[in-house]
């Protein structure tokens, strides 16, 4: 059986409130914004990838998941306990503390942040062996 051709382009998010998003990720995450539909939806250049994070108000019977409740989005950074200083000193919630983590696939320091709909976010720090 052939195996089907997948590329990731995009992830999306339903949000309540574009405006309250465009604060968030443009100015608490100073992610680049790339487009801006009024009133419905806005689209971000994520950092390092061809990969654009888009949201939008969730229409009446539009399938997908309702706003915050998004999960699992990792974003890598050199510093987690730098980054959540920065997201909380710009009003950003932290709902994860930093803490170490060590898997299989090494040592980590990582936490959650939320954005203003719950949507939760995952920082991880890979650390030295």
């Amino acid at each position: 059986m052939p195996k089907p051709e997948l590329a990731l382009e995009a992830v999306t998010l339903h949000v309540r409130d574009v405006e309250a998003a465009r604060k968030f990720y443009g100015g608490v995450l100073g992610l680049e914004e790339l487009r801006y539909l009024p009133p419905g939806g806005v689209t971000y250049a994520l950092p390092g990838v061809p990969i654009v994070l888009s949201m939008h108000v969730m229409q009446p019977q539009e399938a997908g998941r309702p706003p915050g409740t998004v999960t699992g989005l990792v974003f890598a950074v050199p510093d987690v306990e730098a980054v959540c200083r920065t997201l909380r000193a710009a009003g950003g919630t932290i709902t994860d503390e930093p803490a170490k983590v060590t898997n299989p696939s090494g040592s980590f320091l990582r936490a959650t942040f939320a954005d203003p709909d719950g949507n939760e976010f995952l920082l991880r720090q890979r650390l030295s062996e």
